[in-house]
């Protein structure tokens, strides 16, 4: 999964630098959204369930069932003292589920095959289970009629279970709670074909959210199959950033090369997954080159970086280390603010504003470091060597970064994650007074993940004042390294390394 992601994001890349500014017009970042789309856009502004995670969830739910029947069983067979075989049952049984593709969203919609498949799987757990006993010699008649019974209330339970979760996915899908939101980019009739060819598939949980196209004329009317334009390109990336997107879905020939890479440039700064229609391409790769939105072929271009079980991993990541950490400085931080209130006057903290996850603003708590009369809640002018501004204990908070410990009420609340790309101030400029995005293309491409309290950038020595364009390119490049690359490994690594790279202080006044 990582090699493909990295394969993916380099692709997407590599193909946004080969555009040439002389092709086409470049796209801003972003765009003043029109009174229509803003509308649609809040109507798509709640978190739905993903169907992926629920199918991880049911396929726990699964092979807690298969234990308890089992447990059960051998409990009322007598037969306690082998009740282990419960074990090569029910994991192989659900293993087999999983690579009949049992727990593809699409198919726990549907009710077809589902005995099948899950008689197949039990059958395959019954085998283990007796191999087992057979090989530990407890193999007796007593215990193949539990493992039988066993078997059986389980085909049972199984398959009602799946009936019962077909009709709640669909009431779900239904009501908007369970679904894929997309957004097209691209009309005429290549979305149209697109757009019928999806409504053939019955079982979908793809939701289309509306059409962004940069072209005014009869190439792209303002409905396309019952679906509105709600804006241009530049419009889209505002419109992302009001809804809940899952998908942004190319709906061009892959001979439209220059336009589809204009697209690219100014899109892939999001966090979604980014795909290219082949429906209507006479190109035609090898099966396994595709991925596939019921029927219709998708080529992948780029993938949320961290989505779905890997949101759910990092996020219980942040609260287990967060509140270790939050216990372990809380002598430090009670200290702290004891010498902030002692050496100037004015609040021990100091809250600023800053970009977050897609670009959001968020209010980021820090132990203040200035002097109150002197704040600069903007970060219109960095903190530089000597600044007159920084207090004395101020002076040394920032040398060891104890000034950003607050910040670990910002990662409970959710807002912050412990590893991350730093986030910086809404309105930051370099030491030459120029803005971020001016100095950087595709600035905000570090914002497709939540932002953290530490980051690679940091670990790296690319921290503290950008008094030269090039510090902030270099930790712009090893952001990005650390989005396409992301493991909970990596994280680890980073929270871990982070006290040994504060040693070197250099370039944090």
């Amino acid at each position: 999964m990582l090699a493909k992601r990295s394969e993916q994001a380099l692709f997407a890349r590599e193909a946004i630098r080969t555009f040439q500014p002389d092709q086409q017009p470049r796209l801003v970042e972003t765009s003043v959204l029109n009174p229509h789309a803003r509308r649609i856009a809040e109507q798509f502004n709640k978190n739905v369930l993903s169907p992926r995670l629920l199918s991880g969830l049911f396929g726990l739910c699964e092979l807690f069932t298969l234990l308890l029947i089992g447990f059960g069983a051998f409990a009322a067979f007598g037969q306690m003292n082998d009740a282990l075989l419960v074990l090569p049952l029910a994991g192989p049984a659900v293993a087999v589920l999983a690579l009949l593709h049992g727990y593809e969203p699409s198919q726990l919609r549907s009710q077809r095959r589902q005995p099948a498949r899950i008689a197949l799987a039990l059958a395959a757990g019954l085998l283990v289970s007796v191999a087992c006993a057979g090989y530990a010699g407890v193999l007796d008649a007593d215990l193949a009629v539990c493992l039988a019974v066993y078997a059986a209330i389980s085909m049972g339970a199984l398959t009602l279970g799946r009936r019962v979760l077909a009709r709640r996915i669909r009431h779900w899908s239904r009501t908007g709670r369970l679904e894929r939101r997309v957004v097209l980019v691209g009309g005429g009739g290549a979305a149209e074909q697109f757009i019928r060819q999806l409504e053939t598939y019955p079982d979908s949980d793809i939701r289309i959210c509306g059409i962004f196209d940069d072209r005014e004329d009869a190439r792209s009317p303002q409905l396309v199959a019952g679906y509105p334009k709600l804006g241009t390109i530049a419009e889209l990336t505002e419109f992302a950033r009001i809804a809940k997107i899952d998908m942004l879905v190319v709906t061009l020939p892959l001979s439209a090369e220059k336009r589809i890479l204009t697209i690219l440039k100014a899109l892939w700064v999001l966090p979604l997954d980014i795909r290219i229609s082949a429906l209507s391409q006479n190109l035609r790769f090898r099966s396994r080159s595709y991925s596939y939105m019921g029927d219709v072929p998708m080529l992948d271009v780029m993938d949320r970086p961290i989505a779905d079980w890997n949101q759910v991993a990092k996020r219980g990541f942040d609260i287990v280390f967060g509140v270790a950490a939050l216990i372990a400085v809380m002598p430090i931080m009670v200290l702290t603010a004891i010498a902030i209130k002692l050496d100037t006057p004015g609040p021990v903290f100091f809250r600023q504003k800053r970009h977050g996850f897609n670009n959001e603003e968020i209010l980021v708590w820090k132990f203040r470091s200035l002097r109150h009369d002197m704040a600069d809640p903007t970060a219109r002018k960095l903190v530089t060597k000597g600044d007159p501004r920084v207090t004395r204990v101020g002076r040394f908070i920032r040398r060891s970064s104890i000034d950003e410990l607050p910040q670990l009420f910002n990662v409970l609340i959710g807002n912050l994650s412990l590893v991350g790309p730093r986030p910086h101030a809404v309105h930051a400029q370099s030491s030459s007074q120029v803005t971020f995005t001016e100095i950087v293309d595709g600035y905000f491409g570090r914002h497709k993940v939540k932002p953290g309290i530490t980051g690679y950038a940091q670990l790296r020595g690319w921290r503290g004042e950008i008094d030269d364009d090039v510090k902030l390119q270099k930790r712009f490049e090893h952001d990005l390294y650390y989005i396409e690359n992301w493991s909970l490994l990596l994280d680890l690594y980073i929270l871990f390394a982070t006290p040994y790279s504060l040693i070197n202080s250099k370039g944090a006044y």
